[in-house]
């Protein structure tokens, strides 16, 4: 039974990649990954405002109004809460690609160009097999347009791919307006991959010590439904390889992904809720079922059940959405 894929121009054996998180926060951690049978790591963000807390530009513009508004500054980190700076974070991406024999993909998490390039640079010469471009922007100015952002979004990726070698997947969020048309101009931009979604995690108010909290909730698989409905609708639409992550649990979690066009499927909480081990689990269910349902190889499935044959994927869109309303009835208490 032939489990291999390929992702970002790399042949993996599997299609289980753990995504960017804790688990690769060691060279001991990511052993372990490789160790558990991992097809490839992700490594977790090295963000933006790291690289460029070196000036102190960041903590000059935080520091300001403290007096007035010390609340509010509790919205942001303080840097040195940070595992690894920039620094740190290349040489484990350098000594990652010494230690194991699996792919490993660097993760930048920002909003600009500039700095950031230099260290995209940087990362391809310490030896990463790719990068992803996690692309976390939140537009809260009244005055910045959605067309502003989607092409803040654009110049960033072309940017990037203008400047290194090593093939670019881009980490989206589900807020765009026409999230088709997004995937689009990404491919043209240079994206080799879209890692679809991002989760944008909410903090919370301390209401006791009036500060703001991180609150930080593990996936659960329902939130699968929606990276699996646009993979499902971009497949063989828009010429990149995917990864659908969120959500993924389970090998059936597995299966879903493969079928809708995901060339991998991601996962993290579920490792970090019931540890590494679950890898090997997760691939022997996936050979169980694929033998019971006579599946010879990955690629026999891939896409199987995307939209890509449909000639509307719109209307087809619409009636299942009339299907899923009416699908609802009412227990047998009687409650509705």
């Amino acid at each position: 039974m032939d489990l291999s894929t390929r992702y970002l121009g790399l042949t993996l054996k599997h299609p289980l990649v753990p995504s960017a998180s804790p688990l690769s926060h060691t060279l001991d951690s990511i052993r372990r990954l490789e160790d558990d049978n991992a097809a490839a790591v992700v490594m977790y963000s090295l963000f933006e405002e790291q690289i460029t807390h070196e000036s102190n530009e960041l903590d000059h513009y935080l520091a300001l109004g403290t007096d007035a508004f010390g609340e509010a500054l509790s919205y942001f980190p303080d840097f040195e809460q940070f595992h690894l700076g920039p620094d740190q974070y290349l040489a484990l991406v350098r000594a990652a690609k010494e230690a194991v024999d699996i792919p490993v993909i660097a993760n930048l998490n920002g909003v600009s160009t500039g700095g950031w390039i230099k260290y995209a640079r940087m990362i391809e010469e310490a030896g990463a097999d790719a990068l992803e471009l996690n692309i976390y922007y939140i537009p809260a100015d009244p005055a910045m347009t959605g067309a502003a952002v989607e092409e803040m979004y654009v110049n960033i990726v072309r940017d990037v791919k203008a400047n290194i070698d090593i093939p670019l997947a881009v980490k989206l969020s589900p807020y765009f307006s026409s999230i088709a048309n997004m995937a689009y101009r990404l491919s043209v931009a240079g994206a080799d991959g879209l890692v679809l979604f991002n989760r944008f995690y909410q903090p919370d108010f301390d209401l006791d010590t009036l500060e703001v909290t991180p609150n930080l909730e593990l996936s659960t698989p329902y939130e699968m439904r929606l990276p699996l409905r646009w993979i499902a609708m971009l497949y063989g639409r828009v010429q990149v390889d995917f990864a659908l992550t969120t959500g993924v649990h389970s090998h059936l979690d597995v299966l879903k992904g493969l079928m809708a066009g995901a060339n991998v499927t991601m996962m993290a909480s579920e490792l970090l809720r019931n540890g590494t081990g679950r890898i090997p689990a997760i691939l022997a269910d996936l050979r169980a079922w694929m033998e019971e349902h006579e599946y010879e190889s990955v690629q026999q499935m891939l896409g199987s059940m995307s939209q890509q044959h449909v000639a509307e994927s719109s209307a087809f869109e619409r009636a299942n959405y009339m299907k899923v309303l009416d699908s609802w009835r009412p227990d047998s208490s009687g409650v509705g």
